[in-house]
């Protein structure tokens, strides 16, 4: 097991430590008021963590702190990761962005696109083109999710037992084969759409690489790093650790609720878009791999290129996420100005951003709260973990992120 602690202080960091205790105090309010359980926080400045703090409880119910070493659901945040996987493999020239999935995965060949209708009535064509690889890492593959209530195609995964994203009964191939056999929403390529995408993904992975997915990334992503904690589930001796999981209440206070049972031994379904539980040093090692282009401490996974090529803005004529309508996943406050990589946001326009935030930082959250970003500009990397599932887009992310911006004075 690998703690992570502060290594510097923040003035050494360029951090003015009376703007961190703001930052600390609107946080605990979050926990004291009963908005969340706990948290952690952690900010770095050129790798160093320099400003670390916990508060507040992992299980309410029992009482045990959040501490360094808690274990986070991390969610979507397990979308970086898998992309870092997928870019090792195109790196060694087993994999192509520009392959057409169905080169990998056959139920693809045929991709089929929504006209019109809804219902017995909808009404599809075939795609102009293939779904590509790049399709799938820039969530532009037309795929979606069920519980966005927006378009007839979502109605269709609903109508597919997709609530979850997870076929009932089937594995990740099972799954992806459902998926492959529903029109996408649009031609590949030409509009944004946050979806399973990367569910699609880890499949691909898992051919290429002739392994299961947690194989793959444990061998080409986690072990190297020194993730420790890092895994599709969590094992008896690590379990007392393991954060509950809470969810909003009307009232906007939180209740226990359901998770990734991670305690259940290996998951039937192995999910790259959102299977990973992981604590604060994993979060930290990941962070670093992005922010020293590919290496860490002597470790290389990608070539600087690479890291340069996953954290540009890929959407079509640089759009931002809020120019592809009005989806639950486009429309959030903090897409203005934000543009999306392979398997991170960018932010491509600072001036349009709700939130400071430098040119070029990337990262992601996940939907229990958790986030983490890098800043180029600043030498800067942020994480915050808790256990909520929000009913909304939660307004968090955007106090974090100024008041960690207004600590940051050199």
């Amino acid at each position: 097991m690998a703690r992570l602690r502060q290594e510097v202080d923040p003035s050494e960091a360029g951090l003015d430590e009376k703007a961190l205790d703001r930052l600390d105090r609107h946080l605990a309010r979050e926990v004291d008021e009963g908005r969340l359980p706990g948290f952690l926080v952690a900010v770095a400045r050129g790798g160093r963590v320099a400003h670390l703090t916990t508060h507040g409880h992992r299980d309410v119910a029992a009482g045990l702190p959040v501490e360094p070493d808690t274990l986070w659901r991390i969610y979507s945040m397990t979308k970086p990761v898998t992309t870092v996987a997928a870019l090792t493999l195109v790196e060694e020239g087993r994999l192509s962005l520009d392959d057409p999935v169905a080169d990998h995965l056959p139920a693809f060949a045929e991709p089929r696109v929504y006209v019109g209708g809804s219902g017995p009535d909808l009404v599809t064509r075939p795609a102009d083109g293939p779904v590509l690889v790049r399709h799938l890492l820039t969530h532009t593959a037309g795929l979606t999710f069920a519980f966005y209530h927006c378009h007839p195609v979502d109605a269709l995964y609903r109508e597919a037992g997709l609530d979850s994203s997870v076929a009932p009964g089937e594995d990740l191939a099972g799954t992806v084969d459902v998926y492959a056999s529903l029109p996408l929403q649009f031609e590949p390529g030409t509009q944004w759409n946050y979806s399973v995408a990367t569910n699609v993904l880890g499949r691909l992975l898992e051919v290429v690489a002739g392994q299961p997915l947690d194989d793959v990334i444990a061998e080409r992503v986690l072990r190297p790093l020194g993730m420790t904690d890092a895994g599709f589930c969590v094992d008896d001796a690590r379990a007392d650790r393991l954060s509950e999981l809470y969810g909003e209440t009307e009232d906007g206070g939180i209740t226990p609720v359901a998770g990734l049972p991670l305690r259940d031994g290996r998951p039937r379904f192995l999910s790259g878009s959102g299977g990973l539980v992981a604590s604060a040093h994993d979060v930290h090692r990941f962070m670093e791999l992005l922010r020293r282009r590919g290496e860490v401490d002597g470790v290389r996974l990608l070539s600087p290129g690479t890291v340069d090529l996953m954290t540009r803005n890929h959407l079509p004529d640089g759009a931002d996420l809020r120019s592809f309508g009005s989806r639950p996943a486009h429309d959030e406050p903090g897409n203005d100005g934000v543009g999306f990589g392979l398997g991170v946001s960018v932010v491509v326009d600072p001036s349009r951003t709700r939130a400071p935030a430098g040119l070029g930082t990337y990262g992601w959250s996940g939907v229990a709260t958790t986030t983490f970003w890098v800043d180029p500009t600043r030498d800067l990397t942020v994480q915050f973990m808790t256990q909520v599932r929000p009913r909304s887009s939660h307004p968090l992310y955007q106090d974090l992120k100024r008041l960690v911006h207004e600590a940051v004075v050199d």
